[in-house]
């Protein structure tokens, strides 16, 4: 039984760490085209 509380357990954060990677990989995506956006503006 002690071997299935940690492995439960730890299934919660690694969710939490995903949500957390998706949200920084969306932002810096977002940045990057905002950026890309805004160099193509300048150029012209």
């Amino acid at each position: 039984m002690s071997k299935r509380k940690p492995v439960a357990a730890s299934r919660r954060p690694k969710n939490e760490v995903n949500m957390k990677a998706i949200y920084w990989t969306g932002s810096i995506v977002l940045v990057v085209i905002i950026l890309m956006a805004l160099l193509l503006i300048l150029n012209k």
